[in-house]
């Protein structure tokens, strides 16, 4: 035999005996809670819930103070973060249930195409008209198994049958802590320790501290433990695996709780998320706290540019991977927006924040309680509220206002529960102006529109899902109407707007 050829031979079975060893690039894993607050974990102050490995990364990791959904609404949330898009600039997807156009990418497919391995399990709720869903993801799963309906089940599985020679991105999506409460069936005390304790619960302001509402926060946290309870599960397997340090982990949530004045609100109560980020390989000093502004929308450059992939031109977020190297860098953010469009009941709610802590809202629907989703209106902890109507805080007050202002401000570094509308307050005149003028240039730039012909409530306001003359659920078709930037075709615009 020629040198040549056998010089090539023993190369070529030199490849096929050394195994593939995965590039260098890291990984990524979003874990997304189910309608749970920004401060529902020990690590942003709660006094209940008990999330210890949630509590573990933010130690060894970092934790954003500041960072925001664009709604507080679970399909609409989840789909801008899965395309880096406002809701009102992914077509239909910007209300509830409705799907997202087909030429929209969401960008794990990118990730795929690059050469990462990717898997959805838990819950999806990201709609798309014509999906290929096999070109996003090479492994989806459900959110049940045996003894657990929390969407938690397959994330450590798939993570054990992954193809070692390739990074990979994972969408672990827990269906804890969504109303059904179906964690204190399926509690598992050698795992989850023993459940909360309703004498031990810190009701919210936005609540009414009774019996029934500490019962209904209970049952809640309880399911916020289980979700921790698997985050820790996954986080030991890459360990074994060797994989945990260069694996970028996002704990976060699709919007604020669902009790009163929590989820589908634009104040911080609903729209201010968990942020915890690990990264050993990536993340300079571990512990440390981030306060500059963060968007969800953020997520899609940031790790398509660690994975070295171009961002699309649709991508309208800017990428945070500088403030885990410096977490007192400059932002490349000065405002993050976001929006209430149609969740159960008819809405157009718009907000903008800065870094220095104005909240700026802006209603086109005033003449409406904003009561939150349906299944918060027929809970025990609403009733409560409902039951004290004429002896209520503030706080709880709002939860039943209306009509509501057409615009609020708030400083938030001095009224954190946003109940000081500062409209009219001379002192703040210029700040009201300022994001004003913000709040136009946002909404023009990126074809945001109030529609004429609007999605109408579906449930009773009363009751939430029974109609209050009737004694009957409200059936029929979904009453989708227009959507906002509908006419604009505000879905193939790019444009940011001001960041």
């Amino acid at each position: 035999m020629p040198r040549i050829h056998f010089l090539a031979m023993a190369i070529l079975l030199l490849a096929f005996a050394v195994p593939a060893v995965a590039d260098d690039r890291p990984n990524f894993i979003i874990f997304i809670a189910d309608d749970v607050s920004w401060n529902d974990f020990g690590c942003y102050g709660s006094e209940t819930a008990r999330t210890p490995n949630i509590d573990a990364l933010a130690a060894g990791g970092m934790k954003f103070t500041n960072a925001y959904l664009t709604a507080s609404s679970c399909s609409p949330s989840r789909c801008s973060i899965i395309t880096g898009r406002y809701p009102h600039n992914n077509g239909a997807a910007s209300e509830l249930h409705r799907p997202l156009p087909e030429h929209l990418v969401k960008f794990p497919k990118l990730l795929k195409e690059a050469g990462y391995y990717t898997a959805l399990a838990g819950k999806d709720h990201m709609p798309q008209d014509n999906a290929d869903e096999d070109a996003v993801w090479d492994d989806k799963r459900g959110t049940k198994v045996p003894g657990n309906s929390g969407g938690e089940g397959h994330w450590v599985d798939v993570v054990q049958k992954r193809p070692k020679d390739k990074p990979f991105f994972f969408w672990f999506a827990a269906t804890d802590a969504h109303r059904g409460w179906d964690a204190d069936q399926q509690w598992q005390k050698d795992n989850y320790g023993p459940k909360h304790n309703p004498d031990e619960v810190k009701v919210s302001p936005y609540m009414r501290n009774e019996p029934a509402t500490r019962d209904d926060l209970t049952s809640y946290h309880n399911e916020i433990t289980r979700f921790d309870y698997y985050i820790g599960q996954v986080c030991e397997e890459l360990k074994a695996q060797g994989a945990f340090d260069n694996t970028l982990m996002i704990v976060m949530a699709d919007n604020g709780r669902p009790f009163p004045r929590g989820k589908t609100r634009v104040h911080d109560s609903g729209m201010k998320t968990p942020f915890v980020v690990s990264w050993p390989n990536g993340i300079k000093d571990a512990g440390e706290a981030c306060d500059k502004l963060v968007s969800v929308i953020d997520i899609c450059p940031t790790f398509l540019s660690l994975a070295g992939v171009n961002v699309p031109e649709q991508a309208q977020g800017v990428s945070f991977a500088k403030l885990l190297e410096e977490p007192g860098s400059r932002s490349q953010r000065n405002y993050a927006f976001s929006e209430h469009n149609w969740h159960d009941y008819e809405a157009h709610g718009r907000a903008v924040r800065t870094g220095p802590g104005m909240l700026y809202v802006r209603n086109a629907r005033p003449e409406k309680a904003w009561l939150g989703p349906a299944d918060s209106v027929s809970s025990p902890s609403h009733k409560d509220i409902v039951k004290a109507k004429d002896d209520l805080t503030a706080a709880q007050a709002d939860v039943l206002l209306a009509p509501r202002p057409a615009e609020e401000l708030y400083d938030t570094s001095k009224d954190p529960l946003q109940t000081n509308n500062l409209v009219g307050n001379q002192k703040y005149a210029k700040h009201l102006a300022e994001m004003r003028q913000v709040m136009d240039q946002w909404q023009k730039e990126t074809g945001d529109s109030v529609p004429e012909d609007y999605t109408i409530d579906f449930y009773d306001r009363v009751t939430g899902y029974i109609d209050s003359k009737t004694g009957k659920r409200i059936k029929g078709d979904r009453p989708y109407g227009d959507y906002p930037g509908q006419q604009h075709d505000a879905d193939k615009i790019n444009a940011s707007g001001p960041k």
